[in-house]
């Protein structure tokens, strides 16, 4: 698997981002906006592995972001960035009604987060967007992607082939894109307003 400088670039931010935030973990296992930032540099970091590692670390984020909703049960951006785990566990399960059940997750904790937070418009966005999930689930399958992922492809040498694993490989990186990039702009989002500077006296 090849990396541009961006991808490691950014593969570097939330690996140091997951350090960070299980360090804090250790001194505060209580802080639910860490456990959040935890597992959504989890998924983040789960685009850059082979399928069973990113499967794993997939599981891994959705343990934290569940422990940062029993602490805070309301905590929008814990539901929304739970919704991205359940969508990216769903694209990555082949058999359909597994992934729907991952789906109808996603789905629930994205209400939850447009609950929440109403005027949120990328919250909105996912929770449109759930509601297709499954039809472009069996679209990526039927086109092979659910062979590769689960390494049933076959190793044919043809270039063919290789050009038809390559453009399957790419659809996944573009799946996973729109993810990731929500889940860093409302990490983003949320290291900005856990640094805004109080108002001047007056």
């Amino acid at each position: 698997m090849e990396f541009s400088q961006d991808d490691l670039d950014r593969l570097l931010l939330f690996e140091h981002s997951r350090q960070t935030a299980e360090a804090n973990h250790a001194k505060n296992p209580l802080d639910a906006d860490n456990l959040t930032k935890w597992g959504g540099a989890l998924l983040e970091l789960s685009q850059f592995q082979n399928v069973s590692d990113s499967k794993l670390m997939i599981s891994d984020a959705v343990s934290k972001l569940e422990e940062a909703l029993v602490i805070n049960p309301v905590k929008h951006d814990a539901l929304w960035c739970l919704g991205n785990a359940y969508t990216s566990q769903a694209f990555l399960t082949p058999d359909p009604d597994e992934a729907k059940g991952s789906f109808d997750k996603a789905h629930d904790c994205y209400q939850k987060a447009v609950d929440e937070d109403p005027a949120n418009e990328l919250y909105r966005k996912s929770l449109e967007v759930t509601a297709k999930a499954p039809e472009l689930h069996m679209e990526i399958h039927k086109q092979g992607l659910g062979q590769q992922t689960m390494g049933g492809a076959s190793s044919a040498a043809s270039n063919e082939k290789s050009s038809k694993k390559k453009k399957s490989g790419d659809l996944k990186y573009d799946i996973f894109g729109w993810i990731i990039l929500a889940v860093g702009i409302v990490a983003w989002v949320g290291m900005a307003k856990s640094h805004i500077p109080p108002p001047p006296p007056r």
